[in-house]
């Protein structure tokens, strides 16, 4: 049957943003550590003062584009967030260590769709993680994309990747309210992401969000009934 699909609003920059975000609807805020390149990066005391606040309902992600599990210990210890997205890849091996050490804490992982092989990769993936983020990154260019590049991809792709995964998968890449309705019928993803298409000037836009989430909420009407 139709569904409302989940928000996550990434790219998150204090606390202000953060109110916004949530008194417009959002059900997680991104919150993204250092990267080798893309918007949105915030000091580590900024990620911990939002992810303390963050009330109960709303998801406090933090992205790392660490591989190796003692370093993401560290980082969620020290900033406290509820979930965290893994921008990179990361091995099984420190799954295991990541499942062991961070109890509670739940594992969405990052699939950059460049091709098709994006498909067997998720699939690899949703045997360790919690959830995916399908983005429009890059992790084999000198200089790594891992995310924020407001481009979209393939979405056919994307679509049999929901349609496979055994864990829920949200969408990124490129969206706004101009196509994020028809992303969600296309897709049918169980969540949506956002960045730099709620954003004017860096900086979260209630105007835009707001026609965001509205047509995140039209896309019930466009869903067919399973």
């Amino acid at each position: 049957m139709p569904y409302l699909p989940r928000v996550k609003i990434c790219c998150i920059g204090s606390l202000d943003e953060a109110r916004l975000a949530i008194d417009c609807g959002a059900n997680a805020l991104g919150l993204v550590s250092s990267m080798p390149s893309g918007p949105g990066v915030i000091p580590d005391e900024v990620i911990a003062q939002v992810a303390g606040s963050t009330p109960p309902g709303v998801t406090s992600v933090l992205l790392t584009a660490e591989q190796g599990a003692r370093e993401i210990i560290d980082q969620q210890r020290r900033l406290g967030p509820r979930a965290i997205q893994l921008v990179d890849y990361v091995a099984p091996a420190e799954y295991s260590e990541l499942r062991a050490s961070l109890p509670g804490i739940a594992l969405i992982q990052v699939i950059h769709v460049t091709g098709p092989e994006a498909v067997e990769q998720a699939l690899e993936a949703s045997r360790f993680a919690d959830a995916l983020l399908l983005d429009s990154g890059n992790p084999s260019l000198t200089v790594k994309e891992l995310g924020g590049t407001g481009r979209t991809h393939n979405w056919e792709i994307s679509r049999e990747i929901c349609a496979r995964s055994a864990v829920p998968v949200f969408l990124a890449g490129g969206l706004s309210a101009g196509n994020v309705a028809e992303a969600i019928r296309q897709v049918h993803p169980y969540g949506v992401d956002v960045c730099s298409g709620v954003r004017t000037a860096g900086r979260l836009d209630r105007d835009k969000l707001g026609a965001f989430m509205q047509a995140v909420r039209s896309s019930w009407e466009l869903l067919p009934v399973l």
